[in-house]
């Protein structure tokens, strides 16, 4: 206890540095702390680190409550005879460091992401070429018609200044203070790795209006004492759990729940045996009591999950899968056609503790022989990047946004995909729907991946989790449909924090 007091005396004195008088500050809690510097190569490959990351890098397109909406580019539109998107980029934008932005800029991001794929949008195979059009606009040339162009690539990667990055040649290790200026509505201050803090100050000049904090700051919190740091204006805003909920709604503080866009999954590195085997993969999904893993390790705040990835909220989602509702038996039979008799270890962070326990129950029940190893989320996605473990438990959001998330967690890389690509037909699925444009057709493709998936689970979806947030009335905090950029379900659009010009 007396640890845990001084942990949140150091961070409350954190909170508070630095704060000039008359400064208005909104400040954001975050359990886990760091994510990254804010800056395209070096944030961590998760949503929130991307989040940070997009305070201070504007994008040609962003969402807002209604959809797509322009930042850096104030139109644009698509020629089906070129298959290429033109944008007209908005004047009087600068850089961080004063320096205009040009179109030079829009075209030197996207060859040198050519170059240097950024970890959010690999955009190497799907833009052919950009060329820039007169004084404000760029056009851009895709190898083949990509149907989520404009939310997964235009509303998603950021755009980096020419002057700074062109002389760099390995982004990865750049870590000057310059790798972070962007034009976006925020200029980071401060960043601090080891205390999860950060610190951006409002941008003075930013294009779109002005901004309504002169600062923002985003630090690390224990869970335990959320509500009381919400209650007294501590905090601004918070991720918090379900069952904080009825009581801080009594407190009049505001919460929004998310659609099911996240999931937890168990991941099989189908790499070596026996997960190679399908058989052995579904005799485990056969053995688990999914609905008991919600209804005890989320105290029924979020539903089963479905084999196919993509959840119910999704306008792609299929229902009629295989969704493996617990059948000892039938795991039992499966598991004797191959004899494994071995221990298998599952490595997965402290918050699926209980999870895996239950998991671990239900395993012992067919025969197999468990051990279960918990350790940091990052140390258990690196693990699963080189494919140095048995089975995992992790987790990933993207699942409101466009369908490519399907192919970007089965083909893509990282340790967010399954990286499977023993099923021809599953490959050729995932690939023709990224160039179809026809909506129906399109989701009979998809409709055809998530069965094909279902029935391979070279991952298996445990479940959604019910998820919310709570914040003040100072700034309306909202999701967004299909998540910002390609799907990340965090209401901290930059856009809330702006008095729009119009």
């Amino acid at each position: 206890m007396k640890k845990f007091l001084v942990a949140l005396l150091c961070g409350l004195i954190l909170s508070v540095q630095g704060i000039a008088y008359g400064e208005t500050v909104y400040t954001i809690g975050d359990t886990t702390g760091d994510w990254g510097m804010p800056a395209p190569y070096l944030h961590y490959s998760r949503g929130p680190g991307y989040v940070r990351m997009s305070l201070v890098f504007d994008s040609l397109l962003w969402k807002d409550k209604g959809g797509l909406v322009g930042l850096l580019a104030r139109e644009w539109s698509y020629d089906k005879k070129s298959n290429a998107y033109t944008f007209t980029l908005r004047d009087n934008v600068r850089w961080h460091d004063g320096t205009p932005f040009t179109p030079d800029d829009v075209v030197f991001t996207f060859e040198y992401y050519k170059k240097y794929p950024y970890q959010f949008a690999d955009i190497s195979t799907i833009v052919k070429k950009i060329e820039k059009l007169g004084q404000n606009k760029i056009k851009i040339y895709l190898s083949y018609p990509y149907a989520p162009f404009l939310t997964n690539i235009a509303g998603t990667i950021p755009i980096i200044p020419k002057h700074i990055y062109k002389d760099i040649q390995n982004p990865l290790q750049f870590t000057d203070p310059r790798c972070a200026i962007g034009t976006g509505p925020f200029i980071l201050k401060t960043y601090d790795k080891a205390s999860g803090l950060y610190i951006f100050e409002a941008n003075k000049d930013y294009y779109l209006g002005n901004l309504k904090v002169d600062q923002l700051r985003i630090v690390k919190v224990n869970n335990q004492v959320i509500p009381s740091l919400l209650i007294s204006g501590q905090l601004d805003a918070v991720g918090i759990a379900p069952e904080m909920v009825p009581g801080l709604k009594e407190k009049g503080l505001n919460i929004i729940k998310s659609t099911y866009d996240w999931n937890a999954k168990l991941v099989f590195n189908h790499k070596k045996y026996p997960s190679s085997d399908v058989r052995f993969r579904k005799a485990v999904a056969y053995a688990i009591d999914r609905e008991r893993i919600v209804k005890i390790a989320l105290r029924g705040n979020g539903r089963v999950g479905s084999p196919g990835i993509l959840s119910p909220d999704n306008p792609y989602y299929t229902e009629e899968l295989e969704h493996y509702r617990q059948d000892i038996e039938k795991s039992k039979e499966l598991l004797s056609k191959i004899n494994y008799t071995e221990d298998i270890t599952i490595i997965y962070a402290q918050n699926f503790d209980q999870c895996a326990q239950l998991i671990k129950e239900d395993l012992s029940r067919v025969g197999l022989k468990v051990t279960l190893k918990s350790m940091e989320q990052k140390t258990v996605d690196a693990l699963i990047n080189n494919w140095k473990f048995d089975i995992a438990i992790s987790g990933h959001g993207g699942l409101g946004g466009d369908p490519d998330i399907l192919y970007r967690v089965i083909l893509g890389s990282g340790f967010n995909s399954a990286r499977y690509y023993s099923n021809k037909r599953l490959t050729e699925l995932l690939l023709k729907q990224r160039f179809t444009l026809d909506n129906d057709l399109r989701k009979k493709l998809i409709e055809e991946i998530q069965r094909i998936y279902a029935d391979e689970i070279p991952t298996l979806t445990l479940y959604y989790p019910d998820s919310y947030w709570a914040f003040n009335n100072r700034i309306e905090l909202y999701y967004v449909k299909g998540g910002l950029g390609s799907g990340v379900p965090i209401p901290l659009n930059k856009l809330a924090f702006i008095d729009i010009k119009r």
